[in-house]
Parts: structure tokens; C-alpha cells; sequence
């Protein structure tokens, strides 16, 4: 059984996608990683953008960190500036 999880993107990720957000069929008990292998899949291009985090609820998650459709994810790309 999968179960929707709303997933905002910024940045990169965002113009990549071309949406500011998504919402990604995952089963249930999936993992901070199945959501990125699914959009990998989905959107090549994700792919190739190194050290994208993913927050969980404003917080840094871990790869093997279980998702609940209630949870705020956001896909955080790398930021530079100075």
C-alpha cells in the first residue's frame, strides 16, 4: 500500500523539476532514502545535484529515517553565497 507525501523543493531543485512541490507516492514505511531513489528515478536531473539534504518536520533526516504522509518534507540543495 503506498501512501502520498507532499514533498517542497527550493532552489535548484525547484528549477530542475519545475514545480515547488510534489507529491510522491511512497509505501508505506518508506525511508528518507526510498524518497530520493523514487525521485532520482522520476527526475534525473536530481541526480546530478551533490549534497541535497532533506528535512523532515524542520529538522535534518537521516537516510533511514520512516516517512509519514503528516510529515513537512522539503528537499534543501546546496546554498552558496557570500
Amino acid at each position: 500500500m503506498t501512501q502520498p507525501l507532499t514533498v517542497l523543493l527550493f532552489g535548484i531543485t525547484r528549477d530542475l523539476v519545475g514545480q515547488n512541490r510534489l507529491s510522491v507516492p511512497l509505501a508505506k514505511g518508506g525511508r528518507v532514502a526510498d524518497l530520493l531513489a523514487h525521485l532520482h528515478e522520476q527526475y534525473p536531473a536530481l541526480a546530478g545535484v551533490k549534497s541535497v539534504l532533506v528535512a523532515v518536520n524542520s529538522e535534518y533526516a537521516e537516510p533511514d529515517m520512516v516517512l509519514n504522509p503528516s510529515d513537512e518534507i522539503a528537499l534543501i540543495p546546496p546554498v552558496s553565497g557570500g
